[in-house]
């Protein structure tokens, strides 16, 4: 999945893609490297992101939507906001990826019907209240794997009230929201037994982000590419079906050499 943020703010290429030229080549982009799935959004989600109004976000992606949609793409919007999901869907996306964990009213009734997949990412509360990159208690979670898995169940049980089947639903564990390094980090490493305990295809976003530090302390979102490759190498191990990446020939290559290199099956082995 290629991260496409058209948006002047996101952590990582805030202002890169804002234009519509320039969200258009980074479609292409993604594309030529070897994306299954264009991620495409118009609000940031990093720590203190204020909300975008849906009409702000739609000025921002809908052209890019519609022209990765017409290049025969599957698209994935990015986006809490309902106005913005319907907008989208008719555009051509064919996935909602929701960072809210329907916190919000209205967006698993928009989906529903529509045969698009819902991505619910675990979270607690916004962006906008989150205090700085990888800052939680970290007496926040008892046991960090079955408090996430918990809390996401009860959204995904709200997903289906509201009409969304359970086989059209993905689970994101959200490292790095409402999560200190440590907890984002035990979820990676722990990342087997999320999987099996919500038996839905599981994403992954570890691409830059700040727990990532722990290796590299002083490495800025665009110097943490092999923290990054190491991540998305050990998810794609653990069972991971979605990998939510910047780099996505470099995450391509890491995964599949990986993969090529792994003893077969057996104990100590490749799945």
């Amino acid at each position: 999945m290629g991260i496409c943020n058209v948006t002047p703010d996101s952590f990582s290429d805030g202002g890169r893609h804002l234009a519509p030229a320039a969200a258009r080549a980074r479609v292409d982009d993604l594309l030529a490297e070897g994306a299954d799935v264009v991620d495409v959004g118009g609000e940031s989600t990093r720590p203190g992101a204020h909300p975008v109004p849906p009409a702000e976000q739609l000025a921002r992606v809908l052209d890019v939507v519609g022209y990765a949609a017409g290049r025969g793409a599957c698209v994935s919007i990015d986006t809490t906001s309902p106005e913005v999901v319907a907008a989208a869907l008719d555009a051509g996306a064919c996935a909602v990826n929701d960072v809210s964990c329907l916190r919000g009213g209205g967006l698993a009734e928009v989906v529903a019907g529509s045969g698009a997949a819902l991505v619910l990412m675990h979270s607690r509360g916004t962006p906008g209240e989150m205090r700085g990159f990888s800052h939680y208690p970290d007496g926040a979670y008892g046991d960090v794997v079955r408090d996430v898995c918990a809390e996401w169940e009860e959204a995904a049980a709200r997903a289906r009230s509201a009409g969304v089947p359970r086989e059209a639903l993905v689970m994101d564990p959200g490292l790095g929201f409402a999560k200190n390094a440590r907890h984002s980090a035990e979820l990676l490493a722990r990342l087997g037994e999320v999987v099996r305990a919500v038996g839905v295809p599981v994403a992954i976003g570890a691409s830059r982000k700040s727990f990532l530090t722990m290796v590299d302390a002083e490495a800025p979102p665009s110097e943490r590419l092999g923290a990054s490759l190491a991540a998305a190498v050990h998810a794609a191990f653990a069972g991971a079906a979605l990998l939510r990446v910047h780099d996505v020939r470099a995450t391509r290559q890491a995964v599949d050499l990986a993969r090529r290199l792994a003893p077969g099956p057996g104990p100590g082995g490749r799945p």
